[in-house]
């Protein structure tokens, strides 16, 4: 992609960032995602859709979406477990948005399921909360538990250990999570077959 970004990221981005991303569907809706940013040299930033998702063909039929850094489990979980559409490409619990082009760099298929790798380029950005930061043990067990969820009953995982890992992260929620969480908990089963 083209060097001369007219927008920048809102947030430092660094490892894996998880956000919601919304893309413009056939039916002029927005589909909720949830999207794993890889914060790379020089500025790169990519992110890989698993199977044929709603947002990898939006990807390819529109090359452009709404990458949104939420603070809300439950808008978290929702967005990586259930399908879910918008009349408006922002939603209102994002703390920060960022438009992005998208364009496929690479491919390929793991475990009997086809990917594919995207560039993202920042087109415009607001910010529209600041917070301080704090960890938050709740919250981040809700994000490993979506993330392990989504992956019982795909090959390549073993189902077994899924489940003890989902079983300690609501272990963290009991302890640590706030009523949020737990709500956002309780959707991770729901959409799931935990």
């Amino acid at each position: 992609m083209s060097d001369d970004n007219p927008a920048e990221w809102p947030v430092s981005l660094s490892g894996v960032t998880e956000s919601v991303v919304t893309t413009l569907g056939p039916n002029d809706r927005w589909n909720v995602a949830a999207l794993g940013l890889f914060a790379g040299e020089d500025d790169l930033v990519t992110a890989r859709t698993w199977g044929n998702t709603r947002t990898r063909r939006n990807f390819h039929r529109h090359g452009e979406g709404y990458v949104q850094f939420v603070a809300d489990p439950l808008i978290f979980v929702e967005a990586a477990l259930s399908i879910t559409e918008r009349d408006d490409p922002v939603l209102e619990a994002a703390c920060a948005w960022t438009r992005v082009a998208l364009e496929q760099v690479d491919a390929g298929e793991d475990e009997g399921t086809d990917w594919e790798e995207w560039e993202l380029c920042p087109l415009e950005s607001t910010v529209r909360e600041r917070r301080v930061p704090t960890i938050d043990r709740g919250f981040g067990a809700v994000i490993e538990a979506t993330v392990a969820a989504s992956r019982l009953e795909v090959s390549g995982y073993d189902e077994d250990a899924l489940r003890e890992r989902l079983a300690d992260y609501e272990s963290v929620v009991e302890r640590a999570g706030s009523e949020r969480e737990r709500e956002a908990l309780e959707r991770v089963r729901e959409y799931s077959s935990w």
